[in-house]
């Protein structure tokens, strides 16, 4: 039983890291920090060390995680771009020094603060740089070299050109200072700010306007010589002084050590110092550092015998628990948040941390007064590690059984750790609610963004989805920034949307779980909004394709007082509550899509109704059971795994004659 839950582990580990991977080197936002991935991986090497018939060429522990993106030109390394082997603690150093020296005698190493950012290779001949690649999955990589070239050091020339051919590896970074502006810049314009330095710099490493690469301060740190032409080094440290006379950026604090000891002492005054780092660091990296011997070590497929980085654990304070705040976010989740006595961790002061929900407040057992541990995860989000001791006299928290902003009854779904409050007209999650109601997918009321909602909100004209409908001209003339056209286009829009179909409406309100498909089930099934309404718990189990859970959060969404009256509202102010079917071939029948990447002409929304109306189906990831991948410019991981399955691809131009009813 032992084994076959290992097995199992196994397959599970692969399928996270997978995703993991593909969010860290493609997607540029990882849900995780380092130190978490890296334990799974190591869990992983163990069961495949116990197991040895489970490894694979597919397994992650033979590849490196990433894969060469389809914005740029594809690049093969003439050097592959290997990753390094993780070590966690002195006792792995102490074994790392054996294996070396049961292979070569007398090994010194190098040791350097290992910085967290992008890697890349630089390649020069004759002293100009000619062009600068990602290591995607290390043997080929993107081609970036415009990108690199707005990089301040990055130098276009060294300082000696008697060199034919030098190709270099590097870490391109951000660094707290410049990630400090660019999130101020991206709030002040109501975008989405970068999670951290690392994703930041990753992210702009792989714009196609050069010029927003050149605004948003980026650096180098050059490492590794990966081939040389015209002039002999024997050793790394050699190595980097020769790299800092041509001119590359060469990261301080690299240390000669004579002996595994030394190297110990280094890491660990790195790891007493990281905070003071101007720029992120997620471990150090040890390396021996006579070549020959490197050579005499040798590799794996993924990673050279002769190197190791040593992963530091997230900085963890004590502090005493102030209070837990209950906020309602957009979506209505109550969330309970941890307010401590403000502590300074990896290089900034903390105060509060997410406690995500009453699963996590129950297994942490946390109660106001409690002393707990906190850290930063990832060292960018602050979280609570655990408790040490309890106050006196304390008993267990648990969050309210009514929303804090509007005292509905709040819920939980069967298949979520988190309670929410269902009122959409919950003035906490107000503002959310009106924009997913006019979104395009749903009412499609044209011209009412984020900052119009805002602004009706705020000057009270608007308190529910239905006000929208009451709006007047003179009420909006009377706001800032409303003149006679803006006026009409924008009460023209709110008309017209009630034009929209009975699956948008159902969409608009925005119960829990029922996307834009299930909203169309839900009205081919019942015709109307009336027949929903009245609908039994059984009825509604039985639309194909319609698990159980979303039928519970229907039947309670359709009983629950708020949702009634704003649904009575809507049908008095004229929105279509009627479901009228429209289908105007029979050719995709059966067939299921995935659209992907930016079409030249259609809308990923206009060119799902043309499946729909032609009898098709649309899905958001390709599987076995994918008929047909819809793909555009900038085309992702659903691109690679259609190819890998040979799901047929269909360009735009393709899907549109299909749509007219010529096959070729």
């Amino acid at each position: 039983m032992a084994e076959i839950n290992k097995v199992q582990r196994h397959g599970e580990l692969c399928m996270i890291i997978e995703k993991l991977n593909n969010e860290y080197y493609v997607l540029n936002n990882s849900s995780v920090s380092d130190y978490e991935y890296d334990r799974l991986m190591a869990e992983l090497k163990e069961i495949e060390e116990e197991f040895p018939l489970l490894v694979s060429p597919d397994s992650p522990t033979q590849k490196v995680g990433g894969q060469a993106s389809a914005l740029f030109q594809k690049v093969q390394h003439a050097v592959q771009m290997g990753s390094l082997q993780d070590v966690f603690s002195t006792e792995e150093l102490y074994e790392f020094d054996k294996r070396v020296k049961k292979l070569v005698d007398s090994p010194e190493y190098v040791v350097e603060p290992k910085v967290d950012g992008l890697s890349v290779s630089l390649l020069y001949q004759n002293g100009k740089f000619v062009r600068g690649a990602t290591r995607g999955d290390g043997f080929v990589g993107e081609d970036i070299t415009q990108n690199l070239r707005e990089i301040p050091t990055v130098h276009k020339i060294l300082k000696s050109e008697n060199i034919p051919v030098i190709e270099v590896r590097g870490e391109v970074f951000m660094s707290h200072e410049s990630f400090k502006k660019l999130t101020e810049h991206q709030i002040e314009n109501n975008e989405q700010p970068a999670k951290n330095p690392r994703n930041a710099a990753a992210g702009t490493l792989r714009q196609k306007d050069s010029s927003i690469v050149k605004s948003r301060g980026l650096d180098i740190f050059v490492f590794n010589i990966q081939q040389l032409e015209g002039h002999k080094v024997n050793s790394h440290i050699e190595s980097l002084e020769f790299m800092k006379k041509l001119g590359f950026k060469v990261i301080d604090g690299y240390k000669h050590c004579k002996n595994i000891e030394e190297v110990i002492e280094v890491i660990e005054h790195i790891g007493k110092t990281r905070a003071d780092f101007p720029f992120d660091i997620d471990g150090a990296v040890v390396k021996v550092n006579a070549f020959s011997q490197q050579e005499e070590l040798g590799a794996t497929s993924k990673f050279p015998k002769w190197a190791a980085a040593f992963k530091y654990p997230p900085e963890e304070k004590t502090t005493k628990l102030l209070k837990i705040e209950v906020n309602v976010g957009r979506t209505g989740s109550l969330t309970p948040l941890a307010v401590f006595e403000p502590v300074l961790l990896s290089g900034s002061v903390v105060s509060r941390a997410t406690l995500h929900n009453q699963d996590r407040i129950s297994q942490l057992d946390i109660r106001p007064g409690d002393v707990i541990t906190v850290r930063k995860a990832g060292d960018i989000i602050p979280e609570v590690v655990n408790v040490i001791s309890h106050a006196e006299n304390s008993t267990p928290f648990l969050l309210p059984t009514s929303c804090p902003a509007c005292e509905t009854r709040a819920v939980r779904c069967e298949d979520e750790a988190v309670t929410r409050c269902p009122n959409i007209n919950c003035p906490a999650q107000l503002l959310r609610s009106i924009e997913h109601f006019a979104s395009r997918s749903a009412m499609n009321i044209e011209g009412l963004g984020e900052a119009i909602v805002e602004l009706l909100v705020s000057n009270a004209l608007v308190k529910t989805v239905a006000d929208l409908y009451r709006l007047t001209k003179e009420e909006l003339l009377g706001l800032a920034n409303f003149k006679d056209k803006s006026t009409e286009n924008l009460l023209t829009a709110i008309e017209n949307s009630k034009q929209r179909p009975l699956e948008k409406v159902i969409y608009a309100l925005g119960i829990r779980g029922i996307g834009e498909r299930n909203a169309t089930l839900l009205a081919e099934k019942f015709g109307t909004i009336d027949a929903i309404m009245n609908a039994e718990l059984e009825d509604l189990t039985k639309i194909e394709k319609f698990g159980g859970i979303l039928a519970v959060n229907v039947f309670n969404a359709m009983r629950e007082p708020h949702m009634v009256s704003l649904i009575g509202e809507l049908k008095e102010l004229g929105l279509s509550m009627s479901y009228t079917k429209k289908q105007t071939s029979n050719v995709f029948e059966g067939l299921k899509f995935v659209i992907t990447g930016t079409l030249p002409t259609l809308s990923r929304e206009k060119a799902k109704e043309l499946i729909i109306e032609n009898g098709g189906s649309c899905a958001s990831a390709v599987s076995k059971k994918t008929s047909y991948l819809l793909a555009g410019e900038a085309a992702g991981s659903n691109l690679k795994k259609a190819n890998d399955l040979k799901i047929p691809v269909l360009t735009e131009e393709e899907f549109l004659r299909r749509v007219a009813g010529v096959a070729n």
